[in-house]
């Protein structure tokens, strides 16, 4: 008998064969493509979360203080250690009576500024010395000697030396801890620096005769600034710890100026007549530098994806308040129907 030859369908492909298994249509659209940067960001629970909270926190210091004309720095001894809702104080008034909720907020506008500044600074300063460690050996040597030496050092103790030797203020404060905290920066860049200059088409921009200047702004400083913004938001969070612990200990945020440190130095006189100034304070530092955290696990994953579907990458809080990873599902394959011969 003659053999008819195969049909051809419009997509010039013959059809399947009996019993084989073909993509119903529409499949292969619906194969998950790369989600962009905010669909991914919209479904980490800990960048939302941490997110949210920092910006309530950024808007109610900003934005509370100048609504409600509070003064910080008004003072009336005959209404000192007021409780709550007396004598016209919202959260009472600390022992030179001062409006609580007004040093709390002014208080947490010092606070963040302290610590926004310092981020940057420490990221610009380590991305440069970084960047030059790694890519000139000679400055290598220098640079990262005097940052061992720094290092070798404890922080919080460098810090109130340098603080107590440039003097009382807040531009002082932030020069004292971008100081001090460089060099982790430095020594994080430049190792993920080294990293870019051995691969491959770094190796080719060479070969080609590209500048030193053309491979580092072209190809190592792209390369480095993923792990540079993960770590800007985690020195943000060590920057608000450390200025409050120097302002608890007198060296670091002058008075009267409010700050959460100061606060917490001023309740530790009246811990037991009036204790809502020291809880008041702490938890306003422990929200803060818990939104901080969480935003800076959040990046990281969104930086490397890869991190959000190892359990053992993930930050602690990411673990803590992080979804349990989705695994895509492939679409399953619509079988065709056998044709049968008579």
């Amino acid at each position: 008998m003659h053999e008819e030859p195969p049909q051809v369908h419009d997509s010039g492909r013959p059809p399947a064969r009996e019993g084989t298994a073909i993509m119903a249509p529409g499949a292969a659209e619906s194969l998950p493509a790369r989600r962009s940067i905010w669909s991914r960001a919209r479904h980490n629970s800990p960048f939302m979360f941490g997110a949210v909270l920092f910006l309530i926190v950024a808007l109610i210091a900003t934005l509370v203080p100048f609504i409600l004309q509070l003064d910080p720095y008004a003072v009336d001894t005959s209404r000192r250690l007021s409780g709550i809702g007396e004598e016209g104080y919202l959260l009472g008034s600390d022992d030179f009576g001062r409006d609580l909720l007004a040093r709390l907020l002014v208080g947490a506008q010092t606070s963040l500024i302290v610590g926004a500044s310092v981020a940057v600074l420490r990221g610009v300063l380590g991305t440069v010395i970084g960047i030059c460690a790694s890519y000139f050996r000679v400055l290598d040597h220098i640079l990262m000697r005097v940052c061992d030496g720094l290092m070798a050092i404890p922080a919080i103790l460098l810090a109130i030396a340098l603080a107590a030797a440039l003097g009382p203020s807040v531009p002082n404060l932030i020069l004292a801890l971008t100081v001090v905290f460089t060099p982790n920066v430095a020594r994080l860049v430049r190792s993920r620096a080294l990293a870019v200059l051995s691969e491959t088409f770094v190796e080719a921009s060479r070969v080609q005769g590209a500048p030193p200047l053309h491979i580092i702004l072209r190809h190592v400083l792209p390369n480095t600034l993923s792990v540079l913004t993960v770590q800007v938001t985690f020195i943000f969070a060590d920057s608000i710890i450390t200025e409050a612990a120097l302002s608890f200990l007198g060296a670091g945020v002058p008075t009267p100026e409010p700050s959460w440190g100061n606060i917490l130095n001023d309740g530790r006189g009246v811990i037991l007549q009036f204790p809502l100034m020291t809880v008041a304070a702490s938890l306003s530092l422990v929200v803060t530098v818990l939104a901080l955290n969480l935003l800076g696990d959040g990046l990281r994953d969104l930086v490397d994806p890869r991190s959000s579907g190892d359990d053992t990458r993930r930050g602690m809080v990411s673990r803590l308040f992080g979804r349990a990873p989705r695994t895509a599902r492939r679409p399953r394959p619509a079988a065709t129907e056998e044709s049968t011969e008579p």
